[in-house]
């Protein structure tokens, strides 16, 4: 997870670097949306229209065209530390054979909160939050290196997070 401060939920805006091949670009307004809720999520949509030029009305339509074309994502950002989960890490994963598949079923695990097919090293990058060390160490031997096509890991135990943003605009 990526935390925003010691005792902090606030509201963030990600959105996907990659549009699907056959989606329009988004155009300037739309990313100026974005970029009006990377700044705060919790703004208020008739804030975002005077900033941008719109009615409240057409700011929200687009915000949940938005949405719900999985272009962004607005989401409370929590502390792990804060709700529970004192063990965080990175696993590298080494794999053969489908990597989609794998990606996909490390995808449905309830610990993991980012999966990422990768070039280099490791084939897949996965992030995990889980309650101490116990729990991380059954996420890794019981479900992670269980599965078809795990070659081998290598685990990366969060020691502090020192940034993580969400604010890098739009292109």
């Amino acid at each position: 997870m990526h935390p925003t401060g010691p005792h902090c939920t606030i509201d963030r805006v990600s959105t996907r670097t990659t549009t699907p091949a056959g989606r329009a670009p988004l155009d300037d307004l739309s990313k100026a949306i974005i970029e009006q809720l990377q700044e705060d999520g919790r703004r208020p949509y008739a804030s975002i229209g005077k900033a941008v030029g719109l009615s409240e009305a057409a700011v929200r339509q687009r915000v949940q065209r938005l949405v719900e074309s999985g272009v962004m994502q607005i989401v409370a950002v929590t502390d792990p530390l804060q709700v529970g989960f004192t063990r965080q890490a990175m696993i590298g994963i080494k794999a053969d054979g489908d990597l989609e598949a794998l990606a996909d079923s490390l995808a449905t695990m309830a610990e993991i909160d980012y999966v990422v097919v990768t070039a280099g090293g490791f084939d897949l990058l996965v992030e995990v939050v889980c309650e101490d060390d116990e729990h991380l160490l059954e996420v890794l031997n019981r479900k992670i290196r269980t599965l078809p096509g795990v070659r081998a890991t290598e685990t990366f135990v969060y020691l502090r997070l020192r940034k993580q943003l969400y604010n890098w605009g739009t292109r």
